[in-house]
This record gives C-alpha cells, sequence and structure tokens, in this order.
C-alpha cells in the first residue's frame, strides 16, 4: 500500500501536527486505541511502521487459523474410517495454492478491517513511518515531524524472538512468519519450543506430510494443566509427530539433511536432525528504537513497557497496551488494552486493566482452551481447592461423533465451591470456554453450574457434567438427567 491512506488528513502533511492523543502501532492495539479516543472527540494521530493491521491479520492469527483449519479437513477425511462404512481419504496436492489461498485472506482481511476503516474516523490521521522520542517530555517524532500530543499511547506489538543456543545464526532458522509462507514443504522439520506456536505449527506441518519433531526444554504447554499437556503429547505421537521434553539445548549446527541439534538428556549428549529448523521459543517486545529513557519511561529486563493497573507508564502522559507490554500476548486482551489505555488518557485513570477472567485457547486439535486459575494457580494463591477431571467419554456429543479424545478439568474453592477455573481438551473446545468465563464472571459455584439447563448433545453440555463430578457419579446418571 502506498505510504498514506488518509486522503489528505496526514499529519506528515503539516495538516495535524499537535494531536490531543498520538498512538503509535498499527495494529489490532493502535485501531483500537485510535478508534477510542476518536470516538471520546479527540483528534489522534496514528503512526505505524510496515505493514498496516500489525501481526494478527497479516502474519499471526489469520493465517495460521487459516492454514490449520485446512489441514484438520484432510485429517478429518483420512479419520473418517471411524465410521462403519464410510471410506476415509484425503491429502495435500498443492501446497502453494493453500499458501496462495490464505495470503488473499490475509488482504482482504487487512483492506476491510484496517486500510478501509481509516476514512470512517475524520479525526484520525495515519502516518507510515517509525516514531521515536525526542527527549522533549512525551513529545515524539515520525519522519522528521514532530508531535507534542496531550498524551501518547504505545502499542507497538512484539515479534518472534530467537533462541540463545550457539550457532542458531548460521542455520537459516525460520521463525513463524517465514514457517507460514513456506510454498514448499519441507521433508522434516526440528521445532525449537513447547508453547502455542509450536504445537499448532507442529500439528499443522504433520498433517501436511512433514516429519515433524517439537523439542523443548520443560514440557508443551508448560502453563497448562500437566494432565492437559501429558494428553495433547499422547494426541501429537499418535499423529506421528515426535515430541521431545526435558531437552537442555546444546548447540545447532548444519549437517545432515540440513540441520543437527546437539541436546542434553539424562546427563548424555544426542543429536537430532531435520532438513529445517522453526524456532518458536517466544516473543519479544518491539521496543528497539522508541528512545524510551529519553522520556523516561521504564522498561524491564527484556524490554517490554512497564505499566500500572491503568496501563499508565512511568510517565503519567505516555499509556501502553498490548503485546508491547510483554503480557496476555493474545489480540483480544491488546484490543481490550487498548480501550482501557485510551480512556484513562483522556479521561484520568478510572478503569483497571482486568484480565482474572481471560479465556486462552490453543488451536491444535484436540483445542486446549482454559480461564481463569490453573490448580497450580490457585494453590499459589493460597486457596484451598478441589478439583475434579472429566474425561470426554462421559459426554455424548463426543461418543457420537466416535471421537473421545480429551478431557475437562475443574478447579474449585474446597469451602465455598466458588469456580476458580477450567480447562478443556477437546475438538472445538474453544466454544465452550466462553461459558465457563461467564460462569467464574458471575462467581458460580460447581454445584451452581451443574443445575443449568445446557443443551443435549452439545460440548458445551460437558461443562455441566463435570461441574456435577464434584458431588455425583456422573456414570449412573440417564441421557439429560440430573
Amino acid at each position: 500500500m502506498a505510504d498514506c491512506c488518509c486522503e489528505g488528513r496526514c499529519a506528515a502533511g503539516g495538516v495535524e501536527t499537535r494531536p490531543d492523543v498520538l498512538v503509535v502501532g498499527a495494529g489490532s492495539a493502535g485501531f483500537s486505541a485510535a478508534i477510542t479516543a476518536a470516538e471520546g472527540g479527540a483528534r489522534v494521530v496514528l503512526a505505524g511502521e510496515g505493514t498496516i493491521g500489525g501481526t494478527c491479520v497479516n502474519v499471526g492469527c489469520v493465517p495460521s487459523k487459516a492454514l490449520i483449519r485446512a489441514m484438520q479437513a484432510v485429517e478429518e477425511g483420512r479419520r473418517a474410517v471411524r465410521f462403519d462404512g464410510v471410506t476415509g481419504g484425503c491429502v495435500v496436492s498443492d501446497w502453494a495454492a493453500l499458501v496462495r489461498q490464505k495470503q488473499a485472506l490475509v488482504e482482504g482481511l487487512r483492506k476491510a478491517k484496517y486500510e478501509d476503516v481509516l476514512p470512517e474516523y475524520p479525526n484520525v490521521s495515519y502516518v507510515q513511518g517509525r516514531a521515536r522520542f525526542t527527549g522533549n517530555g512525551a513529545e515524539m517524532e515520525v519522519n522528521g515531524v514532530r508531535y507534542p500530543a496531550g498524551k501518547v499511547i504505545l502499542t507497538t506489538g512484539s515479534s518472534p524472538s530467537m533462541p540463545r543456543i550457539p550457532g542458531i545464526e548460521a542455520v537459516a532458522a525460520l521463525d513463524s512468519t517465514k514457517a507460514l509462507d513456506l510454498e514448499r514443504l519441507p521433508g522434516s522439520l526440528l521445532i525449537l519450543g513447547g508453547g502455542v506456536i509450536a504445537v499448532e505449527l507442529g500439528q499443522m506441518f504433520a498433517r501436511a506430510g512433514v516429519r515433524v519433531t517439537i523439542c523443548c526444554r520443560s514440557r508443551i504447554l508448560p502453563k497448562e494443566e500437566p494432565e492437559v499437556s501429558q494428553a495433547l503429547a499422547g494426541y501429537l505421537r499418535e499423529e506421528g509427530v515426535t515430541v521431545r521434553e526435558g531437552l537442555e539445548y546444546i548447540r545447532i549446527e548444519p549437517g545432515g539433511v540440513g540441520v543437527r541439534l546437539a541436546c542434553r538428556v539424562g546427563g548424555r549428549e544426542e543429536g537430532i536432525e531435520a532438513e529445517q529448523v522453526l524456532a518458536a521459543t517466544g516473543r519479544k517486545p518491539n521496543t528497539d528504537g522508541l528512545r524510551a529513557e529519553l522520556a523516561g519511561v521504564r522498561l524491564d529486563e527484556k524490554g517490554a513497557v512497564v505499566v500500572n493497573e491503568y496501563l499508565q507508564t512511568s510517565h503519567p502522559d505516555v499509556y501502553s497496551a498490548g503485546d508491547v507490554t510483554g503480557r496476555d500476548l493474545f489480540v483480544y486482551m491488546a484490543a481490550y488494552g487498548a480501550k482501557v489505555a485510551a480512556r484513562n488518557a483522556m479521561e484520568g485513570n478510572r478503569k483497571r486493566y482486568d484480565n482474572e477472567v481471560m479465556p486462552e485457547v490453543v488451536f491444535t486439535d484436540p483445542q486446549v482452551a482454559s480461564v481463569g486459575l490453573t490448580e497450580k494457580e490457585a494453590v499459589a494463591r493460597g486457596k484451598r481447592v478441589e478439583t475434579r477431571v472429566l474425561g470426554l467419554d462421559a459426554v455424548p456429543r463426543y461418543l457420537a461423533g466416535r471421537d473421545a479424545r480429551g478431557m475437562i478439568k475443574l478447579v474449585a474453592e474446597r469451602e465455598s465451591g466458588r469456580l476458580l477455573g477450567g480447562t478443556v481438551l477437546a475438538r472445538e473446545g474453544g466454544e465452550a470456554i466462553q461459558t465457563l468465563g461467564m460462569a467464574l464472571r458471575a462467581g458460580l459455584t460447581a454445584e451452581e453450574l451443574g443445575g443449568v439447563i445446557f443443551p443435549y448433545l452439545t460440548g458445551v453440555e460437558g461443562l455441566k457434567l463435570a461441574a456435577q463430578t464434584f458431588t455425583r457419579d456422573v456414570s449412573r446418571l440417564s441421557c439429560c438427567a440430573g
């Protein structure tokens, strides 16, 4: 796209150089902050570096989930033989065509949800370029133009980071962005890391026919319930993914069919080879070049912007939201936080950032969806808890679908029975988790959730059954009973 799409309203043209609010970063958080401020009557300059729309639509959520869904369709075709009388079969015949289709979706959504949105807000001016503090308070400059804004909101996001493994620079390691643009599938792929990106893309490439090895220092999805991580690792292995947990990385180097990772397992060194390597060990906040120190904006040891409960930085006129703050790296939390930051910047610190009931979804198959506290987190907060784990073979929906992989785990406060959190490992588990989130928000007990009417033969009915296990044996109930 062109450097500017604001139809003559661009701040770089000198029309507006003294906005009420300067938003730095033109991704989901930046647009959320700019729109919120504009709807409140502010004159806004939105400064973005790189492709408009940020990570989610361009190189993150949208392209990854498009390819993941395509590979789920392939796998569903293969697994159709679980039904008697049905012949399965489905293959990837043209990976490059899938990648082009993915890119067309990305470009269409970027235009519809970002580029075409700007003209709807005449008090928002867009300028493309890197913004940096000048040393004059909260003032920033973009392309040589100074913006002495009343308030600044930093929403510059994050980028993939490379692990600190000797030799990583010499092996042309892929990050998630490059992996999603591959038009030729490698024969084998070594994935470093066991987090969300590692398991999502690992399963996706394996279903496309790539021999995938996931190597991680602890276990896959280490922040999730251990029962869930263990079960998911088993499901991945059943699909042919090699999952290696508890490794110590020593070095990585060219060798064999492409790359070779030297690692230590149980005190002995061994090598793991693959054609290509994907580094999926985390992300880093985009604060390089901001010159935050000139404005007294404090960064933490990882370079993330430090904010208080109102998303205000150490400079009273500068706020920040989204991935650049180093927490809650989800696009919906970035957009929510940006609204909070914009309102507090304009109206004073009235609204606190609240992530207590934050749903999370890992788009593997089955999906891992969670909300609230895990058992470990609840105990760390001094809670006395009770937990229950319900296998999906107790949920009629999954029995009818001949796919009972997964479980539901609920965490409740022992004395009151109040629900504290839960995890759903199930096909389309993400579609059920918001129901549990609403139950947590309402302060329901397990008994109260177990008494709610749920539609029969749905996956979400599993939450009702799981809640009932705190007080009864659900295997002794008839269909819809209780």
